[in-house]
């Protein structure tokens, strides 16, 4: 294995997860500039579109900035050689690595048998990683993945993997049946840690699960021996998240934003989704946005009514321009 980006990162390092229609082109960028995780992926693409007549739609998903390196592409797929000429396509977009998802839950994926029903099958699951390896052979290849089905199969499925070599494994701590009905097990992730120790392979094991903040993704790298932690749900309304990463435990400097600024990232955060998707996506993505950045202070409510009913980007710069004016 290269030395890519990967090898660089200080350890226990954190990196922001994958989620679709969350982690767009447009919030990834607020992200980078008011808080920046160690790494970044893009949302997950399906690597069978990417060679269909309609990829220039999904292409939109594989835009990203200078200023979000290292920057992974998050693809999935069942088909081998699809993923070979879709890695292809990523290592020609010049992305840090490539990333196969092989734990979403989402049924359409797994129809598919994509996502995490590659669990099931993991002979075509290492034909994926391979084809990856072979589409995109100077990018280094990492799975996402859960630690079994319907049961935990970390004893087969983990040691599959990892026989391929990967440069990074992440592992969301609980099974495809579980979702996220029952808390995440840190002893799977210690587990994965321990496997790939006994079979002394370099693969980087990221944690994964219910990691609420920074302080519980230095105890979740302290308690199970991973190399880094990835934090997902926590994003949301929160684009300063991974701003203090390294001050972690150092009991000064740490960066809190004003509601001032929270609403002004926002703002940020609608005007670059607008100028990035008019036309593409529908402006009611940013709803779910609107109701993480506006709550927990007073008159939250009536705000997030009012931006919940605005129509574009001008008119949620109004809205809190005028609520920052009554605040004064």
């Amino acid at each position: 294995m290269d030395n890519t980006f990967w090898k660089k990162l200080r350890k226990p390092f954190f990196v922001l997860a994958p989620m679709a229609n969350v982690t767009d082109v447009a919030f990834r960028r607020i992200i980078a500039k008011y808080g920046k995780p160690d790494v970044l992926w893009t949302e997950f693409v399906s690597a069978d579109g990417l060679i269909s007549p309609g990829r220039e739609i999904l292409l939109k998903d594989l835009m990203y900035s200078e200023a979000e390196r290292p920057i992974v592409a998050q693809l999935f797929t069942a088909h081998p050689e699809k993923m070979y000429e879709a890695a292809k396509l990523v290592a020609a977009l010049n992305f840090d690595g490539l990333d196969i998802n092989m734990g979403c839950p989402d049924r359409t994926i797994e129809k598919q048998g994509a996502g995490a029903a590659l669990i099931k099958t993991p002979e075509r699951a290492k034909e994926v990683i391979r084809a990856a390896k072979e589409g995109a052979p100077q990018l280094p290849i990492s799975v996402k993945t859960r630690p079994g089905y319907n049961t935990r199969e970390l004893e087969t499925w983990v040691p599959a993997l990892l026989e391929e070599n990967l440069a990074a494994l992440t592992m969301h701590a609980r099974t495809r049946k579980e979702m996220s009905k029952v808390p995440a097990r840190f002893e799977d992730i210690k587990r994965a840690v321990e496997i790939r120790d006994t079979m002394k392979k370099d693969t980087l094991i990221v944690g994964n699960g219910d990691v609420k903040d920074l302080e519980e993704a230095k105890r979740m790298a302290e308690e199970t021996g991973a190399d880094g932690i990835m934090l997902g749900r926590a994003i949301f309304g929160n684009p300063f998240l991974f701003r203090n990463k390294n001050v972690l435990g150092k009991g000064e400097g740490l960066y809190i934003p004003t509601l001032d600024e929270k609403l002004q990232a926002m703002v940020e955060h609608t005007k670059l989704f607008e100028e990035f998707f008019r036309g593409v996506k529908s402006f009611s993505v940013m709803k779910k946005h609107y109701k993480a950045y506006v709550s927990g202070f007073p008159k939250a409510k009536e705000l997030r009514e009012k931006l919940i009913g605005a129509k574009d980007a001008s008119a949620v710069a109004l809205i809190v321009a005028q609520f920052l004016k009554e605040q004064k």
